[in-house]
């Protein structure tokens, strides 16, 4: 555990086998976090039908987003106070505990709770993972070895609604939970085995009053933007105030960094133009990129009628296009130390994804559909692990924990933003919709059946065999759902717009040869670091 890595002053850089042995049990913790961010959304329908509370649907998503993102900058300020490697064990630990809760839930608020706790571990092994890589790797080789992690979260993110799918298909939405238990347990064992990391104890105290306001103000944020337009209107006093109120916690822990010792979240990294467009672009695409995908595996089961599993398979499109990306484009850092057009050329195409999945239909071809994804993954794999790269690159060493969670931090706060407010919108044009397509006699006559109608489906998929009039409900239910939808990746594409302005202010800033400690930078020197070309 003490040995020491390239993270030491001076010590003897890590072979390339050593570097490939410590990455499988980084990859595996990785693989763990990322897989249940999306291994739940082809089960969601099921998970709905035993519960029987299709309003709480979303909140299923929400709920491990909101606690992975308010848990992220604590899990990195603990990594850089007290060593990664137990830090990281201990976020495997709390995940595997929320997995079981999960599998064994008897409710939907058993469920939404447990998955919070899932949320709290899943933070701390996603941001860990690349702080890790940070110790152990020195920036102008990160790229290399980053766009591997940057597969993992592609196959998660179709392997997660593949094996969610089967789980359904075949055993029971249940074990989308449990098998992250033998998972977690090889990820321990691995990482006990092959990780290898220096601890610099010292007297710390952790600002549990800046990670209390930061989770509240967070909390408070999406409670609104998931409730806005279902709920409550959004210009009630309910949702104004929750907006208000989230503000308020905000600006708090503002103050509360300003004046803690040992800050969650260092304010002075933002004086850094780098380390502030990075986060900007991380938060604004973290929006787009999980409001969308949230949803795909939905639209493809309701819509076209495949089973849970052929929808996680329909996203492997999305998989060739991040891995092929992801690990050409690292190599290529690596190799040139350019970076700087990676963000910049990735928000481009993920928006241009985006606008091509608006023109989705009720009949559109899914091979259509499967050519509209691979350039929305094509897209991600060019930036993702970039920004990433770009923040590690530019803050000292003993703050590497804290700067890389930042970037996961604002991801996954976009990320939980956008699947909060994109499912309110979806939520909302479904109803707007199902009045234009779904024939009056059945909506006037049970308006509810029609509901649980398009949260269910086999059982909508039982109507196109059906009689001619359950035939017409069925036609009028998914296109309904497929303008809704469009609707929802419609008003993604100006979000996405926005990374990609802030993407053309990231500045080309000459990559580190060695993991050697820099100091932070401020003033004058942390303008010309972040303007800084070569």
């Amino acid at each position: 555990m003490s040995s020491p890595s390239a993270s030491a002053p001076n010590a003897p850089a890590l072979t390339h086998r050593q570097i490939l042995v410590i990455m499988s049990g980084l990859m595996m913790g990785m693989f763990l976090a990322s897989l249940d961010q999306t291994i739940v959304s082809t089960a969601l329908p099921t998970i709905v039908g035993d519960f029987h509370r299709s309003d709480l649907l979303s909140w299923v998503i929400t709920a491990y987003l909101l606690a992975s993102t308010a848990s992220t900058p604590l899990w990195g300020k603990a990594g850089d106070l007290y060593g990664r490697k137990r830090v990281f064990q201990l976020a495997i630990v709390v995940f595997l505990i929320g997995s079981a809760l999960c599998g064994a839930s008897q409710n939907m608020f058993e469920l939404i709770a447990f998955r919070g706790l899932q949320g709290v571990g899943g933070g701390g092994l996603i941001s860990l993972v690349f702080a890790i890589i940070g110790d152990v790797i020195p920036p102008r080789e990160r790229g290399r070895y980053q766009g591997y992690f940057g597969a993992v979260f592609g196959v998660s993110s179709v392997v997660g609604p593949l094996a969610g799918g089967f789980a359904v298909d075949s055993l029971s939405w249940r074990y989308i939970f449990y098998i992250n238990l033998p998972l977690g347990i090889a990820a321990l064992v691995v990482t006990n085995r092959v990780l290898k990391l220096p601890v610099h104890k010292r007297e710390v105290k952790i600002d549990w009053w800046g990670a209390l306001l930061l989770v509240a103000g967070v909390s408070s944020i999406l409670l609104a933007t998931q409730s806005g337009g279902t709920d409550y209107p959004w210009a009630s006093f309910q949702i104004v105030g929750l907006f208000a109120l989230g503000a308020l916690f905000l600006v708090g822990f503002v103050v509360r960094e300003r004046l803690a010792p040992e800050p969650i979240l260092p304010l002075e990294l933002f004086r850094m133009r780098i380390f502030s467009v990075a986060n900007i672009v991380s938060f604004i695409s973290g929006i787009a990129m999980f409001g969308a995908l949230a949803f795909l595996p939905q639209y493809m089961q309701l819509v076209h009628g495949v089973s849970a599993t052929m929808s996680g398979l329909l996203l492997l499109p999305l998989l060739v296009g991040l891995l092929v990306m992801s690990i050409s484009s690292g190599r290529y850092i690596s190799r040139t130390g350019n970076y700087r057009w990676f963000p910049l050329a990735g928000t481009i195409l993920v928006t241009v994804g985006l606008i091509l999945l608006t023109h989705v239909g009720a009949h559109t071809s899914l091979a259509i559909v499967g050519l509209d994804i691979l350039v929305f993954g094509a897209g991600l794999g060019l930036f993702m692990q970039v920004l990433t790269l770009v923040v590690q690159n530019a803050v000292p060493m003993k703050q590497m924990g804290v700067a890389t969670s930042s970037v996961t931090f604002f991801r996954s706060m976009g990320g939980a933003i956008g699947a909060s407010a994109l499912g309110a919108v979806l939520t909302a044009r479904i109803g707007y919709e199902l009045v234009r397509f779904v024939p009056t006699k059945d909506l006037a006559g049970g308006g509810d059946k029609v509901t649980q109608l398009v949260g269910s489906p086999d059982a909508l998929d039982k109507l196109k065999h059906g009689t001619s009039a359950q035939q017409a409900l069925h036609e009028g239910i998914i296109q309904a759902y497929a303008h809704a939808i469009d609707r929802v990746f419609l008003v993604a594409v100006p979000v996405s717009i926005l990374a990609v302005i802030a993407a053309l202010f990231i500045r080309q800033v000459q990559l580190r040869g060695s993991n050697d400690p820099v100091s932070t930078p401020s003033g004058d020197d942390a303008a010309l670091i972040a303007g800084g070309m070569h």
